[in-house]
């Protein structure tokens, strides 16, 4: 359907489309806060829906629980029970021991300042006495607390990989620290930054890493003595859930690694450590022959493996007490942290809002351990505006062909097949796909588009209802208003089949009947009539006088037009006999009609001029319908279908070959059949073996054997009284008898009149 004043405006599912698309296309380039969020969203739920796997057995979380609280004291402890923990994990093989915990101020030992207190009061006092003196001596280095922990950080057999963080910003501190003070703490650092950095097509300077203002970096006494140190700094996204860690942060001129990199790396055995740089920005660091990638800025998204506890946690205060088995910790990178609640030390991730920091350098560590990223690559973004892109179209092009449920079954569908495809990209690839975007133009176009047939339906319908509602049933008229797109106005050629049924002497009662009860008579006769074209799906055409004309295969397309047209024809029959029963009884005239039948390819649509038009159809196959229809009287039947019909219905129905014959108008003869019956609802016995001698008399006829082909026929009309075809046939059996036809005689009977 077209619909004049909305294409002047040029609104169209097609432009609804394109400019639902578009609008899409351009939020996600330019960026839209509130829809990124959802997408986050999103991610979150694709690790929720993935659940818990399996992680690498080489790391092991030395856990500052409740129970290590309540047992050991309030957190922080006094430094030599981390000297002791040390010392105990070294016996037990581990080869890494990483600390989320900062050693950045003196341990606080009231032992240690007693024993200062005392040698100070006894130097007020002068006393001299070796003996005292070395006592005091003896008691200072048991007590401090923080040379145990050097102490013990150098004896380990393992490498210890200290923790620390960075100030972002000079905001975040309530003192500023002097340029010195600041160099001062890198220097610390520095035999723990990164050793290489590649730059491949790029200026050092246009390289976006992430910068941070100073380090808070531990006592010097710990740094020298520990094996490295790497950063616990996280930033959490805008929503204050975590789902990345930066790989590398830059302060002064170097860059420096986190805590779960350094560790990594010492477990490795410390292989060749690279961060690589391109035109576009950081690309990742190269560990060995590990590459770990990273968005251009060194963000790595963390491939979360399932919720808090994912990982083994043993309770310090059991690994004090020695009750661990032996061998818990042997070979194994050991991240001491805290995971109880009042520590403070506790995340918002896509598993849990409560998920312990230590965790999430267990994470990151497992992620390089197993090569089992989470990545956004670049490709992402164009295959994330091809998603835009395709999504949007496949509704505009899908929607204007399907009704408005399979439309919507189609749009869900495709909703939910672009979620699975993500989610198991995601699952299975560890790729992200944006998904909030390209369901959002589905959801424009869908709604763009449904808006659209919602505001012309009524228009439509209307249309629809005006054209054919004096044409077929009301259950045709709801089928194509629920769907317009089988519905085509204007001509065009299909195949299609026709019937013609006319009231044999009809206008005769008019000198006994007056012309209301004419009315009255023909009214009710096309009420039962026009009843079964209905119910076979028929188009009604029109009716001329006394004669009906239907169509069947249109506007509505039916494969099975002609079974239709055949079914309707033998309902109207039988419709007609039951009419002439009841009319009998009021003294009304014994109804009789002719019907033709014929299949094949015409002209149909609204035909006519600017002035007055109407749905019908033309061609030759429609004047052949007619000239069957007239023939009924030749051979004293009442259905006549053409050879194209008898063709596609062969098998429905029982039908005989009554003759061959050029009818009015035509050069090429037609195969001429009578529709009898449905199968197995012949009357007789007897009529089934006129059939079958009115078949062998036929093939007498035409190879001119009068004597047995009226024999024949006479056999028929005698088994079937009512035999109007035999009847004929012996009649010009008879005729040609006397008189034979000429020579070149080809079988086939000329009609000489329309009807």
């Amino acid at each position: 359907m077209r619909f004049p004043r909305w294409s002047r405006l040029g609104v169209n599912p097609a432009s609804l489309t394109i400019v639902a698309i578009l609008l899409v296309v351009l939020l996600y380039v330019w960026g839209t806060p509130i829809l990124d969020l959802i997408e986050l969203k999103t991610y979150d739920l694709r690790f929720l829906s993935r659940g818990r796997r399996a992680v690498t057995p080489a790391v092991v979380i030395a856990a500052i629980d409740e129970k290590s609280i309540e047992v050991e004291g309030r957190f922080p402890w006094p430094r030599s029970k981390i000297a002791a923990l040390i010392d105990a994990l070294s016996r037990d093989g581990a080869r890494v021991i990483g600390f989320d915990i900062a050693f950045s101020e003196p341990d606080e030992n009231s032992n240690l300042a007693l024993i200062d207190q005392l040698s100070k009061r006894i130097d007020k006092l002068d006393i001299r006495d070796r003996r005292l003196t070395d006592f005091l001596s003896e008691g200072r280095r048991h007590a401090d607390n923080d040379l145990a922990l050097a102490t013990a950080i150098k004896r380990s057999s393992a490498a210890v990989v200290l923790g620390y963080f960075f100030h972002m910003s000079e905001a975040t501190l309530d003192y500023r620290l002097e340029p010195a003070d600041i160099e001062r703490r890198l220097k610390r650092l520095a035999s723990s930054k990164y050793p290489l950095v590649a730059y491949h097509g790029t200026a050092p300077d246009s390289v976006p890493y992430i910068k941070a203002y100073a380090p808070q970096s531990n006592l010097d006494i710990f740094s020298e003595a520990a094996a490295a140190s790497g950063y616990f700094s996280l930033q959490s996204d805008k929503d204050g859930v975590l789902r990345s860690m930066p790989l590398m942060i830059q302060s002064g001129e170097d860059l420096y690694p986190p805590l779960a990199v350094a560790s990594v790396w010492h477990y490795l055995g410390r292989p060749r450590l690279t961060v690589v740089a391109g035109r576009h920005g950081v690309e990742g660091v190269q560990m060995g022959d590990r590459f770990i990638a990273t968005d251009d800025s060194g963000l790595l998204l963390i491939n979360y493996p399932g919720p808090p506890k994912t990982f083994t946690h043993v309770s310090i205060t059991d690994i004090l007490k020695g009750q661990v088995p032996p061998g818990t910790f042997k070979d194994r990178i050991v991240l001491v942290g805290a995971t109880a609640f009042g520590t403070y030390d506790l995340r918002n991730t896509p598993f849990s809002p409560l998920y312990p920091g230590t965790e999430v350098h267990a994470s990151v560590i497992d992620n390089i351990l197993t090569q089992s990223y989470m990545a956004r690559p670049e490709w992402s973004r164009v295959f994330d505006l091809s998603a835009i892109v395709v999504l949007g179209a496949l509704v505009g092009v899908a929607l204007p062909r399907l009704s408005p449920i399979r439309g919507l079954v189609f749009a869900a569908s495709l909703f939910a097949l672009y979620i699975l495809l993500a989610r198991t990209l995601f699952v299975v690839s560890h790729v992200w796909l944006n998904v909030v975007y390209p369901l959002l133009a589905l959801v424009i176009s869908y709604t763009a588009l449904t808006a659209y047939y919602y505001v012309t339906e009524q228009r439509q319908r209307k249309q629809v209802k005006e054209t054919f509602r004096h044409y077929v049933a009301p259950l045709v008229v709801e089928e194509m208003l629920k769907d317009p797109a089988r519905l085509k106005l204007g001509g065009e050629v299909k195949t299609l089949t026709v019937l013609f049924s006319d009231l044999e002497g009809f206008t005769s009662y008019s000198e006994r009947y007056t012309p209301h009860e004419m009315a009255d008579m023909l009214g009710e006769y096309y009420n039962r009539m026009t009843e079964q074209v209905f119910v076979h799906r028929g188009t009604l055409k029109e009716y001329v006088g006394d004669e009906l004309m239907a169509i069947f295969g249109a506007p509505l397309e039916q494969a099975d037009h002609a079974e239709r047209a055949c079914a309707a024809a033998l309902a109207m029959r039988d419709k007609r006999h039951e009419l002439v029963v009841e009319w009998q009884n009021i003294g009304r005239p014994k109804l009789r009609a002719r019907t033709g039948v014929n299949s094949g390819p015409m002209l149909v649509g609204n035909l006519g001029s600017k002035y007055r038009f109407a749905y019908g159809t033309l061609g030759d196959q429609v004047n052949l319908a007619s000239r069957l229809e007239g023939l009924n009287k030749v051979y004293r039947t009442e259905i006549l279908i053409g050879e194209n019909t008898a063709r596609l219905v062969e098998g429905a129905f029982v039908l005989r070959e009554v003759d061959m014959v050029r009818v009015l108008g035509r050069v090429q003869p037609v195969r001429v059949y009578e529709l009898v019956a449905k199968p197995g609802m012949l009357r007789s016995l007897e009529q089934e073996k006129a059939l079958e001698f009115y078949a062998a008399g036929l093939e007498a006829y035409r190879q001119k054997l009068w004597d047995d082909a009226l024999a024949q026929f006479q056999q028929a009309f005698t088994l079937w009284p009512d035999e109007g075809p035999a009847r004929t046939m012996a009649e010009r059996c008879d005729i040609y008898r006397k008189t034979p036809p000429p020579e070149d005689w080809d079988g086939v009977f000329e009609q000489a009149f329309k009807k």
